[in-house]
C-alpha cells in the first residue's frame, strides 16, 4: 500500500500537467485532462436518434421502454409486491441459518445508500433547469415503473451469486449474465456480455459513483465556506477531495461488512434529515404547493419553453435523471443485494424492488415539489426566479449546475438550510461512495482475480479519483457520471430481458412459500 499509493499519486498529478492546455491551478488541470480523457467515451453512449426534430438518446428510451416491459411482464408487481416485500425485510420468510452474509434490511440499506444520493438532490435540479418543471412528473413515473425492472435484476443477481469457502458471497450482473445466460443455451453470448458489464460497473463506479457525487459536495462546500469569490477551497478543492479520499478508503478496506454497518447507520438519518428538511420547506410553503402540482402536471404536457425540446424534452430528462438516482435497470443493486441471508431469490428481488420507490417516487419528488415551490416564472416565459438569482430554463445555470439550485430553493426559508443541505449532501455523498466502491470493486475482481492485492489496487485507484472528482467541473462530471452508469444498461438489459422465464420461476417459488408460511400462522 505505501509503495502504490504514492506511485499513483504521481502518475496522476503528471497526467493531469501533461493534457492541460491552460497551466492554471491544479484543479483546472486536473479537469482539462479529465474533459479530454472521457470525451469520446461519452460521445459514445449518448448517440442521438431524432423524433420529431427532437434528438433523443438511444440509452435513455432503452431504460424506459424495460420499465414498461417488466411492469406488465410482472403483472404490476410494483403495486401487488410491497406488501410481501415489507414482511419480508422483517425476517418472517427467511431462516437464521440461510447463506448470505447481511441481513434482508442491511442489504436495502446498502443498495438504498448507492441509490439514494446526489441524484436525488443535485440531479433532480439538473433535470428540472434543462427539461422545466414538468421533468418531476416524468422522474415520478419512470421510477414507479422501474421498480419491476429492479425486482427481475435483483432476483437474478441472487439466483446466481457465488459463496465462496469463507463464506463470501460474489454476485452481480457479471455472475447472473454469465452463468444464466448458459443455462437459457447461450453461453457465448453471457461470457461477452459479463465481461462488457464488468467493464462499464468499473467505470461507473469512478464516475456516477465516485465523480458526480464528490463534484457536488465540493460545490456545496465552496457554497458555504464564502463562495467561488472567497471560499478557500474554490481554488485548492482538491485539498477536500484528499480528506474525503482518505475517510472512505478507512471505511472500504473493511469490505462488506463494514460497509453495511456504516450505510446502515448512515441511510436512516440522512434520509430522515433530508426528508424533514423538505417537509418543513413544503409546510412553510403550503398555500404554493397546490400551485406547484399543478406546474408539474400542466409543464409535463405542455412545457412553456421549447428550448427545452417539448414534451420529448421533459419525459427524457424525467427519465434521465430518475435512472441516475434510482438505477433501475443499470445492474449495479444486484452486487448488494447478493449478498442478503436468504435461500429464496425472489424474496430480495421484491425487498429490492422499494429501492426505486424510497430514492424516486418519494425522495425525488419531494425535491422536486422544493424546487418548484421556490421557482417564479415571468409570465408565460422561460425566464424564472430562484431565491433572487435569474435562470432560463435549457440552459446551463453555471457553476454548481444542480447543487447550487437546490440550495437556493432551501434557502428560501431560512439562509442557514445551506448548512444543513450541506450536512445531508455530505452524508449523501459518503454513503454512495463507500458503497459503489464495493460495486466497482466486485467487477474489479471478477476481472483481475481475487486476491488481497487485485483489491488493494482498486481501492487506491478509487481514492484518488475522489481528489479528481473534487476538482472536475460540473459539465465533465455529469457528463461522464451518466455515460458510465447507464453504459451498463445495454449488456444488463439484454439479459435480463433473456432471462425473464427464470425470474418467473423463482417469484411462483417465492410466493408459494410465502403461502405456506402464512398458512401456519
Amino acid at each position: 500500500m505505501r509503495k502504490i499509493l504514492p506511485s499513483l499519486f504521481f502518475f496522476l498529478v503528471t497526467a493531469c500537467y501533461s493534457y492541460a492546455e491552460e497551466p492554471v491551478g491544479l484543479d483546472d488541470k486536473i479537469d482539462a485532462a479529465f474533459g479530454k480523457l472521457t470525451g469520446p467515451f461519452v460521445s459514445g453512449i449518448f448517440s442521438k436518434i431524432s423524433i420529431n426534430g427532437y434528438d433523443m438518446q438511444w440509452i435513455v428510451l432503452w431504460l424506459a421502454l424495460a420499465g414498461i416491459v417488466f411492469t406488465c411482464v410482472f403483472k404490476f408487481i410494483n403495486i401487488t409486491g410491497i406488501k410481501t416485500a415489507l414482511k419480508t425485510i422483517k425476517g418472517k420468510y427467511t431462516p437464521d441459518d440461510a447463506p448470505g452474509q447481511i441481513t434482508h434490511f442491511q442489504a436495502l440499506a446498502t443498495a438504498v445508500s448507492g441509490t439514494v444520493g446526489l441524484g436525488n438532490i443535485a440531479g433532480v435540479a439538473i433535470g428540472i433547469a434543462l427539461g422545466g418543471p414538468g421533468v418531476a412528473f416524468w422522474l415520478f413515473l419512470a421510477g414507479f415503473l422501474g421498480m419491476a425492472t429492479k425486482f427481475a435484476e435483483c432476483t437474478l443477481g441472487v439466483k446466481y451469486r457465488k459463496i465462496d469457502e469463507d463464506g463470501t458471497v460474489r454476485g452481480g450482473g457479471m455472475y447472473y449474465l454469465k452463468e444464466g445466460l448458459k443455462d437459457r443455451g447461450l453461453a457465448p453470448l453471457g461470457v461477452v456480455l459479463s465481461f462488457l458489464f464488468a467493464i462499464f460497473c468499473i467505470l461507473a463506479s469512478f464516475g456516477g459513483g465516485n465523480i458526480f457525487q464528490v463534484s457536488q459536495v465540493t460545490a456545496q462546500l465552496v457554497n458555504i465556506t464564502g463562495g467561488q469569490e472567497a471560499s478557500f477551497f474554490a481554488t485548492n478543492q482538491w485539498v477536500f477531495g484528499l480528506l474525503l479520499a482518505v475517510m472512505t478508503g478507512l471505511v472500504i478496506l473493511g469490505g462488506i461488512k463494514s460497509i453495511s454497518k456504516v450505510t446502515g447507520s448512515l441511510v436512516p438519518v440522512m434520509c430522515i434529515v433530508y426528508v424533514v428538511s423538505a417537509l418543513l420547506v413544503i409546510f412553510l410553503n403550503i398555500d404554493r404547493v397546490p400551485g406547484a402540482i399543478g406546474t408539474i402536471i400542466s409543464e409535463a404536457f405542455q412545457p412553456r419553453a421549447a428550448i427545452t425540446g417539448g414534451i420529448l424534452g421533459a419525459i427524457f430528462w424525467g427519465v434521465k435523471r430518475s435512472t441516475f438516482s434510482n438505477e433501475a435497470g443499470i445492474g449495479s443493486a444486484p452486487i448488494a443485494h447478493s449478498a442478503v441471508k436468504t435461500n429464496k431469490p425472489a424474496s430480495e428481488g421484491l425487498v429490492a424492488l422499494l429501492e426505486p420507490f424510497l430514492d424516486t417516487v418519494i425522495v425525488c419528488s419531494m425535491t422536486s415539489l422544493v424546487l418548484v415551490i421556490g421557482m417564479e416564472f415571468d409570465g408565460d416565459t422561460a425566464n424564472y426566479v430562484l431565491n433572487g438569482q435569474n435562470f432560463t430554463l435549457g440552459e446551463d445555470p453555471g457553476w454548481g449546475l444542480g447543487i447550487q439550485m437546490t440550495s437556493l430553493a432551501f434557502e428560501t426559508v431560512h439562509s442557514s438550510f445551506k448548512y444543513i443541505l450541506f450536512a445531508c449532501v455530505f452524508l449523501f455523498a459518503f454513503s454512495t461512495l463507500i458503497t459503489w466502491s464495493y460495486y466497482g470493486l466486485q467487477a474489479w475482481q471478477y476481472l483481475f482475480g481475487e486476491s488481497k492485492l487485485v483489491g488493494t489496487i482498486y481501492k487506491v485507484i478509487f481514492c484518488l479519483i475522489i481528489i479528481v472528482g473534487s476538482s472536475a467541473s460540473m459539465g465533465n462530471a455529469v457528463d461522464f457520471s451518466d455515460a458510465s452508469l447507464f453504459a451498463m444498461a445495454l449488456p444488463n438489459l439484454i439479459g435480463v430481458y433473456l432471462m425473464i422465464p427464470i425470474v418467473k420461476g423463482e417469484l411462483k417459488s417465492f410466493m408459494e412459500h410465502v403461502k405456506s408460511e402464512d398458512a401456519k400462522k
